[in-house]
């Protein structure tokens, strides 16, 4: 009897031990699964601003990869019928800026080496009452330039239209090809202007004169790269260059 009642013991035990997790209390049945939680979606101001940043990030890629792939001219020549010197403006008392200054240095020596026998200064009125122009061929004089070799852009208020300038007064004159001069960070959108133009050209970068800080540099940069993408979008398309003799003024008449 005791030999009988242990042997069913053993069985019971036997069972509840191969009895499935499932059949357990608090256990799920089997072939069920837990819901997968829902993920969130995002909100449409978060969609907004991931939009606008891909699509500013995609615009100074744009602008970047065109900078560096931006020609330095057309032509293997050496000379040239003309100097370009783009303007930067004055200080708020007349005198030329560093970076101002530098282009006309840049300008005065590529002269004194033969580059070209003649210098046009272009640029307007347009950070504050100076005229570019002015103010950067009083100072080319001052470097010993003769005034009857110098020609004024007074008008420009933007690369498009120094480049579109100097090249009228270029065509006044029959003059075919010129060396175009600006600072480094400028010169790439300038090209980019060039390519598009009737003429021969190259660039030349101006030096910097004296030490330029970092912050300086980084800051003209940024601000080149964000005029290269505005250039892109907008101004390529929207303000084709239009050669015109108005506004112009040649030939050393530089006025106040």
């Amino acid at each position: 009897m005791r030999g009988r009642n242990a042997r069913e013991a053993s069985a019971l035990s036997s069972t509840k031990a191969q009895k499935p997790m499932s059949a357990r209390k608090g256990s799920r049945p089997a072939g069920r699964r837990a819901a997968p939680k829902r993920r969130r979606r995002l909100g449409w101001p978060a969609r907004v601003i991931l939009a606008s940043t891909a699509v500013v990030l995609g615009l100074l890629l744009w602008a970047a990869g065109e900078r560096a792939l931006a020609p330095k001219g057309n032509t293997a020549q050496e000379h040239f019928d003309v100097l370009i010197v783009l303007g930067s403006p004055a200080d708020a008392d007349g005198n030329p800026s560093p970076a101002e200054l530098a282009s006309v240095t840049e300008g005065v020596n590529e002269y004194e080496r033969g580059v070209a026998p003649r210098m046009i200064f272009t640029g307007g009125a347009v950070k504050n009452r100076f005229v570019e122009a002015r103010v950067m061929a009083r100072t080319a004089e001052a470097q010993g330039i003769p005034e009857a070799a110098v020609f004024l852009d007074t008008a420009a208020r933007n690369t498009i239209q120094n480049s579109c300038n100097a090249l009228g007064i270029m065509r006044s004159h029959g003059w075919e090809s010129a060396e175009v001069i600006a600072s480094a960070n400028h010169l790439p959108r300038a090209a980019l202007i060039l390519s598009r133009l009737p003429m021969e050209w190259r660039v030349h970068a101006a030096a910097a004169l004296g030490p330029a800080g970092a912050d300086t540099s980084a800051y003209a940069t940024a601000v080149e790269m964000l005029k290269t993408v505005y250039y892109l979008v907008w101004t390529r398309q929207m303000e084709p260059c239009r050669v015109s003799g108005q506004g112009l003024l040649q030939g050393g008449a530089m006025g106040g």
